[in-house]
């Protein structure tokens, strides 16, 4: 495993963005671990937040995009964080976008904020987690009502690894198929499994005998087969 996403994941720990325990999803489904990228809320948590993300972007799309897309809301601040990031490091300028979840009919009026899209834009979209892939539902007909552009992939902080809207194929491989782009995370659930699984992590295990055997017993209905 490369070392960013061993401290990408020791980060999200000790930011409390990444929690174990006992927790209802929106999808309804009840999970021994929950995801939430609003944790993040210091200056100094989204710059290192924004280097993962620009890091696993390159890693996976390299530098041949030009609007780094984050859905309303919790994608705004990542798309922010994130291309200020990938600037920093790759010495590549690339625009943010975000949507309004209201049309504005006045001054900067449309339903982006941030950069426009037109025809040509190579777009990378960003999202926090993804669970079941409805999100992507409703930002595909938005940035494709934009013109004729070309969605590079997509990237999240963590594959939760497990069964989609259609229950036979994980989200994120449900959105190579039904969209034809690329999706990707920073981090799976597997790999943070293993690396955290009776290994000391700020201070105390994280995932001890106990809770991986609730993982274990949550993965046999919703992951991914």
């Amino acid at each position: 495993m490369e070392q960013y996403k061993k401290e990408f994941i020791e980060f999200m720990v000790a930011c409390e963005a990444l929690k174990f325990g006992d927790f209802t999803l929106k999808s309804g489904r009840k999970s021994p671990f929950f995801m939430n990228a609003g944790a993040y809320v210091t200056g100094t948590q989204l710059e290192r937040l924004g280097e993962y993300y620009a890091r696993a972007i390159y890693d996976h799309y390299g530098t041949e995009f030009d609007v780094l897309f984050g859905p309303a809301y919790k994608g705004i601040p990542l798309s922010v964080a994130t291309c200020m990031a990938f600037s920093r490091l790759y010495d590549k300028e690339i625009r943010y976008s975000s949507n309004r979840k209201e049309v504005k009919d006045h001054g900067d009026a449309g339903i982006l904020l941030g950069s426009g899209i037109k025809d040509g834009d190579r777009v990378v979209i960003i999202e926090d987690v993804t669970t079941s892939g409805k999100s992507i539902e409703e930002t595909y007909p938005i940035l494709k009502a934009q013109g004729d552009i070309r969605i590079v992939g997509l990237i999240v902080s963590l594959d939760r690894m497990e069964v989609g809207l259609s229950k036979t194929m994980g989200a994120l491989e449900e959105i190579r198929t039904r969209y034809g782009f690329a999706a990707n995370a920073i981090v799976t659930m597997g790999e943070v499994t293993e690396y955290l699984y009776n290994r000391p992590c700020q201070g105390k295990v994280i995932i001890d005998d106990t809770l991986k055997a609730a993982m274990d017993e949550y993965y046999k209905t919703y992951g991914v087969k």
